[in-house]
């Protein structure tokens, strides 16, 4: 199912989900003019099929002490297999990374940091960042201020 289009019910399934995923099954089946049986089947399908990744809780970062986004572009000296495995896989165990992508362009990868200081991000970059074999640049920008964020998917 996953290349196949979805269904009317279950993108509006989806939508609610996305905007709601703590809905009861009744509260959700109401929303979607269906019975509760056939939408809980549906969101059940959903989830096996891996539309549904998971059911997360958004945190403020302000709030918990996470205020400042870094976007980093970072650099290879050769873009071969190993060296993509080796940061990808230093990467995905750094907490403080909450997104990583293999770019086109000048980097090789664009990564959005958060950390509680200045201080914090300086010790992930010297502590970690630039001990990653084969990171031959690192360019740091530092968020000002968030002006969208988004969660749900326009489907």
């Amino acid at each position: 199912m996953p290349n196949e289009p979805l269904k009317d019910i279950d993108r509006r399934i989806l939508i609610q989900l996305q905007e709601n995923a703590r809905l009861t099954n009744v509260e959700l089946s109401e929303r979607v003019n269906l019975s509760p049986s056939p939408c809980l089947r549906r969101n059940r399908n959903l989830e096996r099929d891996g539309i549904i990744k998971g059911y997360v809780a958004l945190l403020d970062q302000n709030r918990v002490g996470l205020p400042v986004s870094v976007f980093v572009n970072v650099t290879l000296e050769r873009q071969i297999e190993k060296n993509l495995e080796i940061f990808e896989e230093t990467i995905r165990e750094r907490p403080e990374v909450m997104e990583c992508y293999l770019m086109t362009g000048d980097a090789d990868y664009l990564l959005r940091v958060v950390a509680a200081d200045l201080a914090a991000y300086e010790r992930f970059l010297l502590d970690h960042l630039t001990r990653v074999p084969g990171v031959s640049s690192i360019k740091s920008s530092f968020a000002l201020k968030q002006v969208v964020y988004k969660t749900a998917l326009p489907i």
